[in-house]
């Protein structure tokens, strides 16, 4: 590794070079739109005078122009206008093998938890419910559906 202090990578002086670039876009007129925001405040044009401050203050409209527009706008809408989702599909009836699977699946769980209940011991009932549990998860997952619903029709979306 080269540990040098006096790397000449970069420019000696980086405060030099940051002017050198202010000044020449200075001089190519970027940022001579930019508003001043010292110069642009009520204060500075008002001085330090309360009832010049008063006085200006009460020549600002308190509203836009546009608002009255609006605000009948607002007084038109009423409730019906939100959105109001349509009712869900009822929940698909249950096949009996799906059933099943669920079954073993709360075997499982049940087994895993309290053995006791069925006169096991847990060196027993550990491994019956995880071979339950794994039976009841493994059959949901290869009864899941690859294939669009038969009601779906002509147009299946996107598929890759």
């Amino acid at each position: 590794m080269n540990a040098r202090r006096d790397s000449t990578d970069g420019p000696e002086n980086v405060d030099e070079l940051f002017a050198e670039i202010v000044a020449g876009l200075e001089r190519d007129g970027v940022g001579k739109d930019w508003l001043d925001l010292d110069e642009a405040s009520p204060e500075s044009d008002l001085g330090s005078d309360p009832r010049a401050r008063a006085d200006a203050a009460d020549d600002i409209p308190s509203e836009p122009l546009d608002e009255p527009e609006r605000r009948d706008q607002d007084r038109d809408r009423t409730d019906e206008d939100h959105y109001v989702p349509p009712e869900p599909p009822p929940f698909p009836v249950l096949r009996a093998s799906t059933i099943a699977a669920l079954g073993l699946f709360v075997l499982g769980i049940v087994l895993l938890v309290a053995p006791g209940l069925f006169g096991l011991e847990s060196r027993i009932g550990t491994p019956l419910s995880l071979v339950s549990l794994c039976a009841g998860v493994g059959w949901l997952i290869l009864r899941m559906r690859n294939t669009p619903p038969p009601d779906s029709g002509w147009d299946d979306g996107a598929q890759v």
